[in-house]
């Protein structure tokens, strides 16, 4: 089977940390390069915990670029509420190999490789900041990749930083309001409507333990305090792992679906960072984006632990099905 290309922009974070390990582990797709952006964590602290994960999955060969460090016009924000001070839980695990960043700023690195038409995907898993600034070096940017796959926005679900805006787009709502309106390809929202479906509950992390390793010792430590923040503002019993579905999306496009619409985003006021999608098509403009609103949870969790287990499909989907681990949350 032929391998997808990928260039992963993100910004680690304990959910593009368990993104990063199903990407890097995974056996239909190659990473091409990874791009670092604010976000979550401050991008210097992104590719710090970029190359701890390499170092974890021995993928040392694939270059970082760090990109922005600040959005693009309103101050920086990060996560660190949520993903902890360090972006991993508040483990404070440091890398051994020393890798280094490659010279060149992420958003040059990408629009660079998008002169030429290239059967790569990007797949955006923080704020839209390196891809705007890319986008302006290269308008044709968007045309030259094969997909274009943004975890971020929420259609009908609540925000999770604010009542209406998910955080990514919140976080540099000019970045994401630009890129929607330029790109010139269908933005594939992978939205909160899909991941708060995707739960890692305290049985997947027993189950887990089945596998002892490493690695799963280290999903484990990451999640703890993810664990503690869902359940002290959700009241969830489990943590939401938004991007490690983008990343199932980009393998399997049919574990979502959803409809065509125009989106914008908006960029001032109350509403800052809220995805304003025209289901109904009010605006009268050709549609830019593809909203998800429908996961197979079932096919994501079969994938998703087949990969970073190293297991079986067979012996897996057996035990999703025997201890409930395909279940999902909806508030």
């Amino acid at each position: 089977m032929t391998k997808q290309h990928v260039i992963i922009d993100c910004d680690p974070g304990i959910d593009d940390a368990l993104a990063l390990i199903y990407a890097l582990k995974h056996p239909n797709l190659e990473v091409v390069a990874i791009t670092i952006v604010c976000g979550n964590v401050p991008s210097q602290l992104g590719f710090e915990n970029c190359a701890l994960i390499l170092e974890l999955v021995n993928r040392l060969d694939i270059p970082i670029y760090i990109g922005a460090e600040t959005p693009l016009k309103r101050p920086f924000i990060s996560a660190q509420d949520t993903h902890g001070m360090d972006g991993l839980g508040e483990t404070f695990l440091k890398q051994n190999c020393n890798k280094r960043p490659e010279i060149k700023k992420a958003y040059d690195y990408l629009a660079d490789y998008f002169k030429q038409k290239q059967d790569t995907a990007i797949l955006s898993l923080g704020p839209l900041t390196n891809i705007a600034l890319a986008l302006e070096k290269n308008k044709n940017l968007g045309e030259n990749c094969s997909r274009f796959i943004s975890m971020g926005g929420n259609f009908k679900s609540n925000g999770n930083c604010s009542p209406v805006a998910e955080y990514n787009y919140w976080c540099d709502p000019h970045a994401a309001n630009f890129v929607f309106k330029h790109l010139k390809r269908c933005v594939e929202m992978v939205g909160l409507d899909v991941t708060r479906k995707i739960v890692l509950s305290p049985n997947h992390l027993e189950y887990l333990k089945k596998f002892p390793s490493e690695l799963t010792a280290f999903i484990e430590k990451i999640t703890r305090f993810y664990f503690d923040f869902h359940w002290k503002y959700e009241h969830l019993l489990g943590c939401v792992i938004n991007d490690p579905l983008a990343l199932a999306y980009l393998i399997d496009p049919n574990i979502c679906h959803g409809f065509n619409s125009y989106t914008d985003i908006v960029t001032d006021g109350i509403a800052l960072g809220q995805s304003i999608v025209d289901a109904q098509h009010f605006y009268q403009k050709d549609s830019n984006s593809k909203i998800l609103t429908e996961v197979d949870t079932l096919r994501f969790w079969q994938d998703f632990l087949t990969t970073i287990l190293d297991q079986p499909k067979e012996v897996i989907s057996q035990d999703i099905l025997q201890l409930n681990l395909g279940g999902f949350y909806e508030n």
